[in-house]
């Protein structure tokens, strides 16, 4: 797989039916190893490791709707009380991130209601800052760390 713009880590991989499959830590299950998932994986781990999210507050890949239409987000993580914190969208290496990834983002962040949002392909990272009084969101240099969150 292609190295991405991420620190190196350690993934639990096997081989299963002629394909590559990748330990998902939070789903608690190997999931066949795709340019997504393995940005997807980097991406938990550096919420995780770098950014000091509790794997507890975290899911991955689970159905919302949106209008009448099924969608599926990546990667949301919770604030303690429920309320959702972050939603990540992640995209191939191969995929750019381009005005629709945000739309894409953005419509989803209609149904959840974020604080902040996060794109990737694993060589770009965007961060958003959500501000609802004024209708938009503010592009960060980085996404803040779990811990400056909580001191807020």
């Amino acid at each position: 797989m292609q190295k991405l713009n991420f620190p190196p880590y350690q993934f639990r991989l096997k081989s299963s039916e002629n394909k590559i499959a990748i330990f998902d830590d939070i789903r608690k299950k190997f999931v066949i190893l795709t340019p997504e998932e393995w940005v997807r994986q980097h991406t938990v781990m550096y919420l995780k490791e770098e950014k000091q999210y509790p794997k507890s507050l975290m899911n991955i890949e689970k159905a919302i709707k949106i209008n009448s239409l099924t969608k599926r987000y990546d990667v949301i993580i919770f604030h303690p009380n429920g309320k959702i914190n972050v939603v990540v969208e992640c995209k191939a290496p191969s995929v750019p991130i381009t005005q629709d990834t945000f739309d894409q983002i953005a419509r989803y962040n209609l149904a959840l209601n974020a604080d902040f949002l996060m794109i990737t392909n694993g060589l770009n990272h965007y961060y958003c800052k959500m501000d609802y009084q004024n209708e938009r969101y503010d592009f960060l240099q980085e996404l803040p760390n779990y811990q400056q969150q909580t001191l807020n």
